[in-house]
Parts: C-alpha cells; sequence; structure tokens
C-alpha cells in the first residue's frame, strides 16, 4: 500500500473506510452492471469526500489560542541587586 495512503487512513479512518466501502461497491457494480450497486458506490465516495471537507473546515473555524498576557515588561532593566552581609550586629545599638 502506498505511503500517502497509509498516512491518509491513519488520519481520518472513518472518512477512508467509507472511501474504500464506497470505491469496492462502485467496482463490484461496474463489473456486474448492477447500476444500482454502482450508483451507491459512488454516492458513497462522494458522502465521503463531502464530510471530509466539512470536518476540515471545521478545522478552519476553530479560535486561535490567545498569547499569555504578561504583567511585567518583556525587557526588564538588568540593575544590580543590593548586597546583604549577614553581620552579627545589633542594629538598635
Amino acid at each position: 500500500m502506498p505511503r500517502f495512503l497509509k498516512s491518509a487512513y491513519r488520519k481520518e479512518p472513518i472518512t477512508s473506510f467509507i472511501v474504500i466501502v464506497g470505491a469496492v461497491d462502485a467496482v463490484i457494480g461496474g463489473v456486474d452492471q448492477s447500476w444500482s450497486l454502482l450508483t451507491f458506490g459512488v454516492a458513497m465516495v462522494g458522502i465521503a469526500i463531502a464530510l471530509r471537507w466539512w470536518q476540515q473546515q471545521q478545522h478552519e473555524v476553530e479560535p486561535q489560542p490567545q498569547k499569555a498576557q504578561r504583567y511585567l515588561p518583556a525587557s526588564s532593566p538588568r540593575t544590580a541587586l543590593p548586597t546583604l552581609s549577614a553581620s552579627k550586629h545589633n542594629p538598635r545599638q
């Protein structure tokens, strides 16, 4: 089986299954000259393509996630922090 068919089947298994069933029905109907089976198969393939198109349209409509709101500026000035000493003196004296 070609690679693009495998990847399409993995991405959309339901739609791909409907296309396969419709195509098999269409081939059997065409070989046996059963016009009703051929029509049913072609209709199934058409429905699967329409379903796939509809699903693709639904994915495009989804809202884009908003950017994170920052409360601090993106670039802050790099000032040195004061150093604290650990001396043991009493500040009250």
